[in-house]
């Protein structure tokens, strides 16, 4: 369960670190319980690699019909049946992968969504994205700034300089929420424009590497949406998200749940990824890009206005930069 922001606000940067207290099971993927079995996941996943298809759904097809609770081969069979053409199979494959882990650590969902089989927007869980950054937590840092350009926090504090700037006035602030945080990368970008600011991750392992920075006075592992409706209402001066929504395909519950966590004058500054066409798109790499118009709409429907949206890219994937949008909104009633 999320626990409340109320209370008295700490006079330290020493992080308190609120845990996940749901409770932990062993993933039904980790293995078939055979290791024979648990070998030829392997072997298949060398014939896929290998370039032959059709061999490691022939042999993933034979591993699933004996062991027909063996999460991870039914989602290499997806993947290989999917290489070879049949989007048929490698539909019926996901679905049965999902079906057997409803938590979908593995994404079978996203999967699903690429081959247009079920709704884009809620096709992401929680659980994938836990999985995805615990995984990818000991090098998040170097693989972002030293392969990808990463710049996000960058871009993000360029933007609500430049709103306060424009709007006369400092780039204070009392309090502040830090949605997705990671790392912790936007934290000394931001650490010294606020008094107290809190971080909240999905990932247990993201946020113990945020919390080596002492720069955080809480974190919690947690999901973002429900750590912003646990905060006090008014009570937040500054709502950050740095590169966080791409992995979120409806921004309407978090926009709705930002205005209200929002002090008067208070400001949420996010990044996304976009695209050129209409509404959201999952992109090939398995994160949302969201449309202009649609972040425009989302935020009007939650009682927000927009001070800024303009295309700022916070990464490069194979030598080219990512579309994105830099948007800094304030609560409708405050303008």
């Amino acid at each position: 369960m999320v626990k409340s922001y109320m209370g008295s606000i700490p006079q330290s940067r020493e992080a308190r670190v609120v845990p996940d207290h749901r409770p932990q099971t062993q993933p039904l993927f980790a293995s078939s319980g055979n290791p024979a079995l648990d070998r030829r996941l392997d072997w298949a996943r060398a014939d896929l690699e290998a370039g032959d298809a059709a061999a490691a759904a022939e042999l993933l097809t034979d591993t699933v019909g004996e062991a027909p609770g063996f999460v991870a081969a039914w989602f290499l069979l997806g993947e290989a049946r999917q290489a070879a053409g049949d989007t048929a199979g490698a539909a019926d494959a996901f679905r049965q992968a999902r079906d057997r882990d409803p938590a979908d650590a593995l994404g079978a969902g996203l999967r699903l969504a690429q081959l247009g089989a079920t709704a884009a927007e809620d096709a992401m869980s929680p659980d994938y994205v836990r999985t995805l950054f615990d995984q990818y937590a000991p090098r998040f840092d170097t693989a972002l700034r030293d392969k990808l350009a990463y710049r996000g926090p960058e871009v993000l504090a360029a933007a609500v300089d430049a709103v306060c700037a424009a709007r006369g006035r400092p780039a204070r602030f009392a309090r502040a929420l830090d949605l997705g945080c990671g790392t912790g990368l936007a934290a000394p970008l931001f650490a010294d424009k606020v008094e107290v600011l809190d971080g909240v991750d999905l990932s247990p392992a993201m946020v113990e590497r945020a919390e080596a920075l002492g720069l955080y006075a809480r974190l919690e592992v947690g999901e973002m949406g429900a750590a912003l409706e646990a905060v006090t209402p008014g009570s937040l001066d500054l709502v950050l998200a740095a590169d966080a929504l791409c992995y979120v395909g409806d921004l309407g519950p978090i926009f709705r749940a930002a205005q209200i966590a929002m002090a008067s004058q208070a400001l949420f500054a996010f990044t996304v990824e976009t695209h050129a066409g209409e509404g959201l798109l999952l992109r090939e790499t398995l994160r949302y890009a969201h449309a202009e118009a649609l972040v425009r709409s989302e935020a009007s429907a939650a009682g927000l206005a927009v001070l800024t949206l303009e295309p700022r890219s916070t990464r490069t994937e194979k030598g080219a930069p990512v579309p994105g949008l830099v948007a800094v909104l304030a609560r409708s009633v405050d303008l």
